[in-house]
């Protein structure tokens, strides 16, 4: 049976994340109401505007079935997404899932004209060997992991920035992996799916 995944569908370019995950052979399907998300084992939270997001899921009362979620699916925060699930916000500071324990700074690398793309190292030390491998990256007003709490590790740096990290089933991204052409990260969240909670 395939895996099946869920995108936080209230803004943002969930379409993207559903249509790369489809690609990879997993069952996908856009999620807009808190009782869809019994029917996926895992869920992608994309980019877009986090206080958009914010009073989005305050009216569809959201905020409670994510948190029980988690305690039974896997979770991918991207740019916005990562906002959301972060334990503490900065710049300013605002309400946040509390899911993962990091501290992260909004839009830290500038405004909308300061996005582009480059690429990173993906370094997977759990493995049972370390492997590396370059991944390219796109950063849209993307935040800054400021942070990393304990229990969580960094899978991927750009410079001397954390641009990706996880902690048990909850993985995250300052970037936009579904905007490139690689699959890899999106590959790497169905891999966690198989892994016990």
């Amino acid at each position: 049976m395939s895996v099946r995944v869920g995108a936080l569908a209230l803004q943002g370019d969930f379409d993207a994340h559903l249509r790369v995950m489809a690609e990879l052979g997993a069952q996908t399907s856009a999620i807009r109401k808190p009782e869809q998300l019994r029917q996926i084992d895992a869920l992608v939270i994309p980019g877009g505007e986090s206080t958009t997001l914010i009073k989005l899921m305050d009216a569809y009362d959201f905020w409670e079935p994510l948190r029980e979620f988690t305690t039974r699916g896997r979770v991918f925060g991207t740019c916005a997404g990562l906002i959301l699930v972060a334990s503490e916000v900065i710049n300013p500071a605002q309400r946040s899932l509390g899911l993962l324990d990091v501290t992260v700074e909004r839009n830290s690398y500038g405004r909308q004209r300061e996005s582009f793309e480059s690429a990173g190292q993906f370094i997977d030390r759990n493995s049972d060997e370390s492997k590396t491998r370059e991944i390219p990256m796109v950063f849209i007003r993307a935040p800054r992991i400021q942070r990393l709490g304990e229990g969580v590790r960094a899978l991927a740096t750009h410079g001397e920035d954390t641009v990706m990290a996880r902690s048990d089933h909850v993985l995250v991204a300052t970037f936009h992996p579904e905007l490139s052409h690689d699959p890899f990260v999106h590959q790497y969240f169905l891999s966690m799916v198989d892994e016990p909670l």
